[in-house]
């Protein structure tokens, strides 16, 4: 009985094992002949039926292009020439993987082992610069595009800040001649006071002397005083009288032992060094007053924006202690110190404060906007790709086509962005699906892509390293079948290297047939580049490639 059960288990599993099997083969059969279908197959009736009868080359895969290619070397079609099966001149042949390097006339791929695929004028697959979506495609992706127009883009910057006094309003009242505070009018400091306001009065003894001497001179009668007269002035000069001073005593004939100081400007008194009954001397300070006309604030503006305050530009206050209410200003100066907590700049500005209704110490918040900046192309900035080195957007033609474009950017701000180079106005650029367009174009090996470098990168400099076998040689190439390397992600192929000077390179010891160990670059637009040959015992094991 356990033997019975044991022969329909083994039954069973073969019955299962040969389905698999032949639905793998079927599967393995349909595919083969999908990849394999010659020109006229599904792909190109259904091309025929939506074009009205016209073949689009561009809408073949590669063993439809090789298949092509076969034809026109049985024909003797080259570039140049009308393909009769589908009406279009052939521009050139080139190998997809190697897209960058064009031939005249069909053949074998020097690059891999492959044949060359042609490229017709006309077609979509033969303009390196640009990719052509149907607008069925555009719809599906979802492609939006806006055009490109002039305008000022001026980032309006916000800013908090706190009340200053204005140092460029504050005055220093001293005493010019040793005396008493007679009366002081000030008892306090932050008291407001008037321009022209009696301040404090001040008896001064060593007046006295000076100005009698020069009444006297001035009564006297006879000839030869004026000179006595004068110098009797420059006394009263020099004991720290002022020229309304002395004018006074000439005027009313009496002298004037005390003096009132007024006040210079309106404001208010922010230091008070004297009280009534104190004596001063020459040069010592008794007050100082600042006005409050106007007053700074000192704004914090972050680091990177910065570069957009200048000197000059006008802006808007409001503080929450005057709610309702907004001030003018200017921007005095932008102060050469960082803040490197913060990482700020501070922005001395300059605000009108005709009420008085800010006082040093409040809080505002400043916006200004500088209005000066000329006219520049703008672009929405989500047209805008950054791929670390330069800035691309993708430029929408006629026809459906979309070509990559370099531009080089300036300010951003409210989601547009300025353009300094690249563009045209009245262009239209995509604002959605660049990358899904991008990646149609990498595809089809486009000589503009958005991921292009501006120059050969490091990765091509780098070294890749596999063993071989020798299949064919000559003066500048050898055809070498390698393992997979998995530097390049490449599987295991046979195709062309260009081999290095002679100089460096055992020319002698290579054979069709031999084993070797090789040191390879990458070329842009070129097939590889080998660096070291040398050939290795025939008995070692291959080894996958390596970096």
């Amino acid at each position: 009985m356990k033997n019975i059960h044991i022969a329909m288990a083994v039954v069973a599993l073969a019955a299962i094992a040969g389905g698999s099997y032949g639905l793998w083969a079927l599967g393995m059969n349909q595919g083969m002949e999908m990849m394999s279908a010659p020109i006229g197959g599904a792909n190109e009736e259904a091309a025929n039926e939506g074009d009205g009868g016209q073949m689009d080359p561009s809408t073949w895969n590669i063993p439809q292009g090789e298949a092509a290619t076969r034809r026109h070397m049985e024909n003797g079609i080259k570039a140049g020439d009308v393909d009769p099966e589908t009406g279009l001149a052939v521009q050139y042949y080139h190998d997809p993987m190697v897209p960058g390097r064009k031939f005249d006339s069909p053949g074998k791929s020097p690059f891999m082992d492959m044949m060359l695929v042609p490229a017709y004028s006309g077609a979509d697959a033969a303009d390196n610069s640009s990719v052509k979506v149907s607008p069925r495609i555009q719809q599906n992706l979802g492609i939006r595009t806006a055009a490109v127009a002039m305008g000022m883009l001026a980032p309006e910057i916000s800013a908090s800040g706190s009340v200053q006094w204005n140092e460029r309003e504050r005055v220093v009242i001293q005493s010019r001649a040793m005396g008493y505070v007679e009366n002081l009018n000030v008892t306090a400091t932050l008291d407001s006071v008037q321009q022209g306001q009696t301040l404090l009065t001040v008896y001064v003894p060593d007046w006295i002397a000076a100005q009698e001497e020069f009444l006297s001179l001035q009564k006297m009668k006879g000839e030869n005083l004026q000179p006595l007269v004068d110098a009797a002035r420059q006394r009263m000069l020099q004991v720290g009288m002022s020229t309304a001073q002395i004018r006074q005593v000439e005027q009313s004939g009496r002298t004037q032992p005390s003096v009132a100081i007024v006040a210079p400007r309106s404001g208010v008194i922010t230091e008070l060094m004297v009280r009534e009954g104190m004596t001063v001397q020459p040069g010592m300070t008794l007050m100082e007053i600042n006005g409050l006309s106007t007053v700074w604030v000192q704004a914090e503006v972050p680091e990177g924006q910065a570069v957009y305050v200048r000197p000059g530009v006008n802006l808007v206050a409001n503080a929450q202690a005057v709610p309702g209410r907004s001030f003018e200003g200017t921007v005095q100066a932008v102060l050469p110190q960082l803040n490197s907590n913060t990482r700020t700049v501070l922005a001395r500005i300059v605000l009108k404060n005709p009420e008085q209704r800010l006082l040093p110490g409040m809080f505002v918040q400043t916006r200004f906007m500088d209005s000066s900046r000329p006219e520049t192309l703008i672009v929405p900035s989500e047209a805008v790709i950054q791929t670390g080195r330069r800035a691309v957007v993708m430029l929408a033609n006629e026809e459906g086509r979309f070509t990559p474009v370099e531009i080089k950017t300036g300010i951003e701000f409210d989601g547009k962005t300025e353009v300094l180079e690249g563009l045209q106005p009245g262009q239209e650029v995509v604002l959605s699906g660049q990358f899904l367009i991008d990646s149609e174009a990498s595809l089809r090996g486009l000589e503009a892509r958005l991921n292009q470098p501006e120059t050969n990168s490091g990765s091509d400099s780098k070294t890749h390293s596999t063993p071989g076998v020798v299949e064919s040689l000559s003066e500048i190439s050898v055809t070498v079948t390698h393992p997979p390397i998995s530097s390049l992600g490449w599987p295991e192929m046979t195709m062309e290297f260009k081999l290095p000077e002679p100089s460096k390179m055992p020319a002698q010891n290579l054979r069709i047939g031999d084993q070797i160990e090789m040191e390879f670059q990458m070329q842009e637009g070129d097939i590889p580049k080998v660096i070291r040959i040398e050939p290795i015992n025939p008995n070692m094991k291959k080894r996958g490639g390596k970096q």
